[in-house]
C-alpha cells in the first residue's frame, strides 16, 4: 500500500515539476486542423539562423505536458512528407491555426492513401473557449 501512495505522488510531483516547463504560447489546436509551423533553422556557416515555415494537416497528437507531440502532413511536388515536432521545442519559433477542419478520428493515418478530393477535409466552425460572442440587437 505504501508503494502505490509513494508512486502517486511520484507522478504528482513529475507533473508538478513538468507543468513549470511547458511554453504558454502555443495555441489550441486538434487533429484535423491545418497548421503553419514557423521552424528554426541553423544554417551552415556560423551562428546565423532562419525561419522556415512549414505548413499542413496535423494528422495526429500524443503525449502530454514535457513529452507531448503532433505529427504535420504536407503534399509537395506529389510527395507526402511529414514531420513530427515536439510541442515544446525550442526550434519552434512560432505555431498558427490556418484553418479549422472538421474529422471523426483522433489519427489521421488514412491521409496517408488518398490523393486529390479524397483527401481533403471539412472545415469546421469551432467557437475557442474563451472568446467573446457579439450579441446583435434585434429589432422590434
Amino acid at each position: 500500500m505504501n508503494r502505490v501512495v509513494a508512486r502517486i505522488q511520484e507522478g504528482q510531483l513529475v507533473a508538478r515539476i513538468q507543468e513549470g516547463q511547458l511554453r504558454k504560447d502555443i495555441p489550441a489546436f486538434r487533429p484535423g486542423d491545418t497548421v503553419r509551423v514557423h521552424v528554426r533553422l541553423k544554417e551552415a556557416e556560423g551562428e546565423k539562423e532562419r525561419i522556415q515555415p512549414f505548413e499542413g494537416v496535423v494528422i495526429s497528437k500524443r503525449g502530454r505536458l514535457a513529452g507531448a507531440s503532433f505529427t504535420v502532413r504536407r503534399v509537395s511536388f506529389g510527395i507526402g512528407i511529414e514531420r513530427i515536432f515536439p510541442i515544446n521545442s525550442p526550434t519552434i519559433s512560432s505555431i498558427e491555426v490556418v484553418n479549422q477542419g472538421s474529422v471523426r478520428r483522433a489519427k489521421l493515418y488514412y491521409l496517408r492513401g488518398r490523393k486529390g478530393k479524397s483527401a481533403r477535409i471539412k472545415r469546421a466552425e469551432r467557437v475557442e473557449p474563451g472568446a467573446a460572442t457579439v450579441e446583435t440587437p434585434s429589432a422590434e
